[in-house]
């Protein structure tokens, strides 16, 4: 078989593995809920940011000017007490503040069951802060952008990563690889399998993508493309290569076992490798020196350099040579796992040590 014919045999084997994926109920379904589950955290956070409204207060006589003064109140204006009192009771407003001579500030605030506290923090007069180390994005989308980032980091390689081991695990206990290396190159077998899920989970990863942005300004929420859009972006890029370097150790540690039973061994391994990015961008979203770490390390550089992209914390040039990094670490794994694979597939019944398969 010529060299030529080496690319044709792997595009050939990727194609198979694509068609078969997407004959798969389980797949298709478990990509429905996955997008299903963006889109809806999107509809709820455009609901919810939709509804949030300024507290609503009737305003009496002199009272009328500190109310109009205050921020973040809808202030009507009544004519009495006894009226204010009366929407306030109704729940038209939210309180009153009518004119007082009890206290220094010459108006009081009426409520009906509890003090308003948000009625309050607007009349309030507080005195301006001066933050030395400012936070550079809010704390509660930064919590939910990590949350997202990691998630369908793990969720995805965990998904595509099982299923290339449970195809090569069942091609080797059924013997059909023997089969198949009759008419296809060993490289080209290993090569078809990583290209043809890697584009599945590139495919998943850029409709999530596609999706987050469509839902957001679907729901008006634009403000927040501009913050994680270029996040995004640089997290797609990240995750393509980062999962062909998955996809290789997922294959190669496959090829080890002949039995389905036997999965578990050498699989968990990397299911936990996979586990430690996304536990620690959860635990340590806004932790400098944690997410430093981790945008430079293979296995969790597709989370923490998005992150540090996110938060404003990385320089120009670091995505760059993190993205270097992680293509190199990509091009060593590929060629260790290409000799692994090679070694073990044909070895049956136990489990293949790991020093025989990367024997010459």
């Amino acid at each position: 078989m010529t060299a030529r014919s080496v690319p044709s045999a792997a595009w050939l084997v990727a194609r198979r593995e694509v068609t078969m994926r997407l004959r798969s109920k389980a797949f298709l379904v478990s990509t429905g809920i996955l997008l299903l589950a963006v889109l809806a955290g999107i509809v709820i956070g455009g609901i919810v940011s939709a509804t949030a409204s300024d507290p609503t207060v009737a305003a009496v006589g002199t009272a009328q000017a500190a109310a109009d003064r205050a921020t973040g109140l809808e202030v009507r204006h009544v004519d009495s007490v006894a009226e204010a009192r009366v929407l306030v009771k109704k729940g038209t407003v939210d309180a009153a503040i009518v004119p007082s001579t009890k206290t220094p500030l010459g108006y009081e605030v009426i409520a009906d069951s509890s003090p308003p506290e948000s009625v309050i923090a607007q009349l309030s007069v507080t005195p301006p802060v001066t933050l030395l180390d400012p936070p550079s994005q809010n704390g509660l989308l930064t919590y939910l952008v990590a949350l997202g980032f990691g998630l369908v980091f793990f969720v995805s390689s965990i998904t595509f990563g099982s299923t290339i081991a449970q195809s090569v695990i069942e091609e080797k206990q059924t013997r059909v690889v023997e089969i198949l290396m009759t008419a296809i190159p060993v490289r080209a077998l290993l090569a078809g399998k990583v290209l043809g899920n890697s584009i599945l989970a590139f495919a998943q990863i850029a409709a999530i993508a596609l999706l987050t942005v469509g839902g957001l300004l679907a729901t008006g929420q634009t403000s927040v493309i501009g913050l994680i859009g270029p996040a995004l972006i640089w997290f797609v890029v990240f995750f393509a290569f980062g999962f062909i370097l998955l996809a290789a150790l997922f294959s190669a540690a496959a090829s080890l076992v002949s039995r389905q039973e036997d999965a578990a061994a050498v699989t968990t391994p990397l299911t936990m490798l996979v586990m430690v990015p996304y536990l620690l961008v959860i635990l340590f979203n806004d932790n400098a020196l944690v997410l430093g770490i981790m945008s430079y390390v293979p296995f969790s550089a597709p989370v923490g350099m998005p992150m540090r992209i996110f938060l404003g914390t990385a320089e120009w040039w670091e995505p760059i040579l993190s993205l270097v990094i992680l293509l190199i670490s990509t091009l060593l794994v590929i060629i260790l796992g290409a000799r692994i694979y090679s070694n073990s597939l044909l070895r049956m019944g136990g489990r293949v040590k790991l020093k025989d398969a990367l024997a010459r």
